[in-house]
């Protein structure tokens, strides 16, 4: 069982570090590459945390497996991909806004609890996600969207500058992660492996210099 994201205290610091947004890592499977278009299946969402030396790192999860929308596309290439199946009586999947309430829901409360301001949405090709994330708000009329509606954190960036690596896996590998290519491509291990990712550039870039000056800032207060 997944630890709650309402059971967690977070750092008040993670407001100073990136300019009052709390990074979210979220990763969406589909049953296509058009968010318009094709159906959402899967959503799992990571809250990152920060401790008092400002060192970041993956907190809780939250998941939910979707009901394609009526009249969705379902790409049997895409399907293949991700393993998922659509119809199976075990998958327990719930229509789209079930699904964005249960993911955004706990993320309201971590931004609250961390004095953010909103959530920003950290993906491996964040802009896939999003776009995703973004048409299904627009298609069930969802009005607490706690993401910023465009501006993301992308992963496959940062590791090609950190690491000279732009697939999820390889990316891993390079940053010292464990990787498992049998539990890919499920949206809650691809979320918890980019959220290691993210914390480990993050964290390495922090160790290169002292200077804190958000976590001085909330000394301060």
């Amino acid at each position: 069982m997944l630890p709650r994201v309402e059971d967690e205290a977070f750092n008040p610091a993670i407001s100073q570090r990136f300019r009052g947004f709390l990074p979210v890592v979220v990763d969406v499977e589909t049953g296509g590459f058009n968010p318009h278009t094709d159906a959402l299946l899967e959503i799992a969402a990571t809250v990152i945390k920060m401790d008092d030396r400002g060192s970041v790192q993956p907190g809780p999860s939250v998941q939910c497996h979707v009901e394609p929308f009526a009249g969705a596309n379902l790409d049997p290439k895409a399907l293949a991909f991700n393993g998922i199946d659509p119809d199976h009586p075990f998958r327990e999947a719930v229509a789209e806004r079930a699904a964005l309430d249960h993911i955004f829901r706990p993320i309201r409360h971590a931004v609250k609890a961390s004095d953010c301001k909103r959530a920003i949405l950290v993906g491996h090709n964040a802009f896939f996600d999003l776009g995703f994330i973004n048409a299904a708000i627009e298609r069930t009329a969802y009005k607490r969207n706690p993401f910023h509606p465009f501006s993301t954190f992308d992963t496959v960036t940062l590791a090609g500058l950190a690491f000279g690596q732009t697939v999820l896996a390889r990316s891993a590998i390079a940053a010292g992660i464990d990787w498992d290519a049998d539990q890919a491509h499920s949206a809650l291990y691809d979320t918890l492996k980019t959220a290691q990712l993210f914390c480990t550039i993050v964290n390495r870039w922090n160790d290169m210099s002292d200077d804190r000056p958000w976590l001085a800032a909330v000394a301060a207060d």
